[in-house]
């Protein structure tokens, strides 16, 4: 029997793989409160994905750019320890205000999310270096760069970025499109790529989630 190399997937493999870990009535309500303030969250399999690594993680400090109104935060939460604390941070308050009704609706315990309202390049740099086990990018994308040096500041050895639209809508893949955003996010992953400190992996889900674990590298003497 001859081998071959599989193909891309059929849409309805992806469809199957996007929702094989359902979401439920407190992630959907969150999802419509963003459809109703133009918030476009992180996508059913990515947040499955976001929800893994915490778990894998054992994660008891995330940092997440990007409230929206709490899907991607109700993912991380879910897979976090429980003791764990979220630190979430977004440029709107109003979207805070609807993913801490989120939040309450899923039972999840006030002290264990903590919403900082004001720009990420703001807010970050008063982050406690090596902290972290997870930080979760999914905001302005023209800043992922700046996101990426952050999170490598903020992470314990171990600990794991990711970032949300990292193929973001096809265009990645495509030369020819030259736009900012599309322009910084491929030139992101070339760096997370290369990069001697990440060991990185692209995942195809949602619009892609792209994730890199920063390697412990033992100081002189040790």
């Amino acid at each position: 029997m001859t081998a071959s190399t599989p193909g891309p997937l059929k849409p309805a493999s992806w469809s199957y793989a996007e929702s094989f870990v359902a979401e439920d009535e407190v992630l959907a309500a969150a999802r419509g409160r963003a459809e109703e303030v133009g918030v476009v969250p992180i996508g059913q399999g990515g947040g499955a994905a976001l929800q893994f690594l915490a778990s894998a993680l054992e994660a008891r400090a995330v940092v997440e750019i990007g409230t929206g109104t709490g899907v991607s935060g109700l993912w991380l939460l879910r897979g976090m320890r429980a003791d764990g604390i979220l630190t979430t941070v977004d440029i709107e308050a109003e979207h805070q205000r609807l993913a801490k009704q989120s939040f309450a609706e899923a039972g999840i315990p006030s002290q264990r999310a903590r919403t900082i309202s004001g720009a990420a390049l703001d807010v970050l740099p008063r982050l406690t270096d090596g902290h972290y086990d997870l930080v979760f990018c999914d905001g302005d994308k023209r800043e992922y760069d700046a996101y990426l040096t952050e999170a490598l500041r903020l992470l314990r050895p171990g600990g794991v970025v990711a970032f949300d639209n990292a193929l973001w809508h096809d265009k990645v893949a495509d030369p020819a499109q030259r736009d900012e955003e599309t322009v910084t996010v491929r030139e992101l992953g070339k760096r997370v790529a290369e990069h001697d400190d990440l060991v990185a992996v692209l995942l195809p889900v949602g619009d892609g989630l792209l994730c890199a674990k920063k390697v412990w590298t033992p100081e002189v003497g040790e």
